[in-house]
């Protein structure tokens, strides 16, 4: 084989149905599974929508507040952490692309070692900082973004980084930049688009993080989608199984999202 070739293997379509059957299996099983328990009726064993009625129906508000609230305030924390995530993490990793790259060894190193670190450590650490962010911003459970965007940093630091890798940084930012365009339209005209696939993962598993975290909310005292759910499984035990589908679901949706997203561009592009 020739120094100068490149030989990329493409799957054939047989192993890429197999293994996308593999996985979606995996993932429909205990899906299907809690569903039919939702819609069960453990008397005579057919199938009712007793249960799911019963839940949303307004008169039973001791069940839906509390989802309620903690779906509210987890979507808030979502919009915060994504934020946190795309404004501060982003700017960052183009600056060691760009301008320090004998310090990206050592970014990767702080970006991925939070997923080393066990949240209830990350909840002993982060306690007496937040007694100082309660005196100076309040106790509301948005301030949980500040510890989630922690959280998620390994995760969206791997998913910008593959894009980031897949994409000459250096040039396209040369090339703006004699075209007379300033940092802030390199970024946000040239850079962003070019790194949108990563950005869109990035923000994903950001939200799907937020929804399933509940160590560091219930440590801290704040109520978000999770509290809820053990809240209102003591109320109602079929709640927390129906509102645990809901928010799957929810999270498979973006993920189809993101994946439409991503494969319509080469193929605009290519057009």
């Amino acid at each position: 084989m020739s120094g100068g070739s490149a030989t990329t293997v493409t799957p054939s379509r047989a192993i890429r149905w197999t293994i996308g059957l593999t996985v979606g299996t995996l993932f429909a099983v205990p899906f299907l599974a809690t569903t039919v328990y939702t819609v069960r009726d453990p008397r005579t064993g057919g199938l009712t929508l007793a249960h799911w009625l019963r839940v949303f129906d307004p008169a039973g508000s001791t069940v839906l507040t509390p989802i309620l609230v903690g779906l509210t305030n987890s979507l808030t924390l979502a919009a915060v952490t994504v934020a946190i995530v795309l404004v501060l993490l982003l700017p960052t990793m183009i600056l060691v692309e760009l301008r320090f790259p004998r310090l990206r060894a050592a970014f990767e190193f702080l970006a991925l070692l939070p997923i080393s670190i066990p949240a209830i450590v990350l909840v002993v650490g982060l306690a007496p900082l937040y007694l100082q962010i309660g005196r100076t911003l309040g106790t509301g459970t948005w301030t949980l973004a500040f510890a989630y965007g922690v959280t998620v940093l390994p995760f969206a630091y791997r998913a910008i980084q593959a894009s980031i890798a897949a994409v000459d940084l250096r040039t396209l930012t040369e090339a703006a930049r004699s075209l007379g365009a300033g940092w802030g339209a390199v970024i946000l005209r040239v850079l962003v688009p070019n790194l949108r696939q990563g950005l869109l993962a990035a923000s994903l598993i950001s939200v799907a993080v937020v929804l399933g975290e509940f160590t560091i909310a219930s440590l801290l005292g704040r109520q978000v989608l999770q509290t809820a759910l053990v809240v209102s499984n003591k109320i109602d035990p079929y709640a927390s199984a129906m509102f645990t589908l809901l928010s799957l679901s929810f999270v498979f949706t973006l993920l189809l999202l993101i994946s439409r997203v991503a494969a319509a561009r080469p193929r605009k592009a290519s057009s």
